[in-house]
């Protein structure tokens, strides 16, 4: 009887061929898999190379016959980077702006599910769609069309120069790839039985910051009706964009001199080079910008001016999600000058503290966990519902040092993979972690509430003022006075008087 059972276990984790599927462009053929049907490696813009390169996403050639979607397309051209939480599974390419979708394998016809819009974060120079933690499988088990897609990284996606500045729009171009998948899905997402009026956006790090241009600019609106900002920041203190004419003098700097002709005949790989988050603070490179058309500015100065949509947010960051550039104490407080003293009092009382903990606490504290209090508290202001949440398990062994949940480290749990953890640490509760976590994503994305179904503790909306957090632990989750409420308070105050 159990070989039995293993028997047909092993048939409906086969893949097999899923039905064809009409999109723009020609018809589409994935694979089914138990209960789930997956599409992989659908264009949904023309190759942005040659005469397209530095340009906004074009519209997909008309292919003729089935086009095989079994496989992911190309990630997008990046330089390795080796400790990446979530590492591409492809050999990355300009040729990249291809997107996926799971779904029910035998939803009802005329069902209208859901849909989730997955954008990864890598400093905008590294990631994609293709790691095993991004699969959307769980997600279509659990009722709800899942898409990710791939953006243009570094100087191919954000990139300003004086030879470009005649053409028009110019600088961040993977921001109007986002854009253009996000209007595809709008176009194709029925075909799969997804709703197209019931959009959540979803990313981390940087897919977490995209979250906040796609809330801001007016190019977006309409095109999603929910959003999730993990680890996204929301203040240009601590994440800056700058101007197009300061992006343009980085650009100026990689290639003095050329026109647009002579910049789109530069090798790919000459573009590449060595860009990754290990080397992407530098003079010839600028990162995305503030361009007035997809960044509008400061994510809270954006929110106060009402030009953010009016959707329900869930936003929030990890328990340890600061970087530890900076590990020597002296030096952690120094960098606060004159507030160094209060610093220390507020951060290191008893003077106990490891060098590494206090460089994760206070650059976490500056550029993602307060920045996400702040968010919540403008949207409540303006009236818009918005659920904090702080994510407190660590289920990884690099989190013991740093004091908590890494940066990235809730990823594993949001798309209830935890087996997929980097150097996992084993706590006998990432299963049930991960369960509650995903189902909170889950919940929002059917009914704009994460709490809403009765299997999960009760999340309140935050206030104006709010203090509390949704805690979300190895003990469950709760909604709780902020523990980090006084360095918090501290963050705010230098943030504000950093921008007056």
């Amino acid at each position: 009887m159990k070989l039995l059972i293993l028997a047909a276990l092993s048939v409906l984790a086969t893949p097999v061929h899923a039905q064809v599927v009409t999109v723009s462009g020609g018809r589409v053929q994935g694979s089914t898999a138990g209960h789930v049907s997956a599409f992989k490696g659908i264009r949904y813009a023309a190759p942005p190379v040659g005469a397209n390169r530095w340009r906004e996403p074009q519209p997909v050639a008309a292919w003729q016959g089935v086009s095989d979607a079994t496989t992911y397309g190309s990630d997008c051209a990046q330089a390795p980077f080796p400790p990446d939480a979530a590492p591409v599974r492809t050999a990355p390419s300009e040729d990249c702006l291809f997107l996926n979708i799971w779904k029910p394998a035998s939803a009802p016809a005329g069902t209208k599910l859901p849909v989730m819009v997955w954008i990864h974060g890598g400093g905008f120079v590294n990631g994609g769609s293709s790691p095993a933690v991004y699969s959307g499988e769980n997600f279509a088990r659990d009722g709800v069309v899942l898409v990710s897609f791939n953006y243009r990284l570094g100087r191919f996606g954000f990139f300003a120069h004086p030879g470009l500045e005649a053409e028009g729009f110019g600088g961040n171009f993977g921001f109007l790839d986002q854009i253009a998948a996000l209007k595809w899905v709008r176009s194709n997402i029925a075909a799969f039985g997804g709703d197209p009026g019931r959009v959540t956006i979803f990313g981390e790090s940087a897919g977490g910051m995209s979250v906040h241009m796609l809330l801001q600019t007016p190019l977006a609106r309409g095109l999603f009706h929910a959003a999730i900002i993990e680890s996204g920041g929301g203040r240009d203190g601590a994440l800056p964009m700058p101007s197009i004419a300061v992006a343009a003098r980085s650009g100026e700097t990689f290639a003095p001199g050329l026109t647009a002709e002579q910049l789109r005949t530069l090798p790919a790989a000459k573009i590449t080079g060595d860009l990754s988050m290990f080397t992407m603070v530098r003079s010839d490179y600028s990162g995305p910008m503030t361009d007035g058309k997809t960044v509008l500015g400061q994510s809270v100065d954006a929110i106060a001016g009402g030009l953010y949509a009016r959707v329900p947010v869930i936003v929030g960051a990890n328990s340890a999600d600061g970087f530890p550039f900076v590990t020597d104490k002296d030096k952690v407080f120094a960098a606060f000058g004159a507030e160094g003293g209060e610093a220390r009092r507020i951060y290191d009382p008893d003077g106990v503290v490891p060098g590494l903990r206090l460089g994760i606490m206070t650059s976490g504290d500056a550029a993602f966990i307060e920045p996400a209090r702040a968010v919540a508290r403008a949207l409540a202001r303006r009236g818009q519902a918005a659920f904090l949440y702080r994510f407190a398990h660590n289920g990884v062994q690099a989190g013991v040092g740093m004091g908590g949940a890494p940066h990235a480290s809730e990823l594993p749990y949001v798309f209830d993979l935890p087996g997929l953890r980097q150097n996992p640490l084993e706590t006998g509760k990432d299963a049930a972690v991960a369960e509650l976590t995903h189902r909170y994503w889950v919940n929002f994305a059917r009914t704009g509430r994460p709490d809403g179904a009765s299997d999960v503790p009760a999340w309140p909306a935050a206030s104006a003022d709010d203090t509390a957090v949704q805690l979300i632990a190895g003990t469950g989750a709760s909604h709780i006075s902020d523990p980090v409420t006084v360095r918090l308070d501290f963050a705010e105050r230098r943030a504000s008087t950093a921008q007056r």
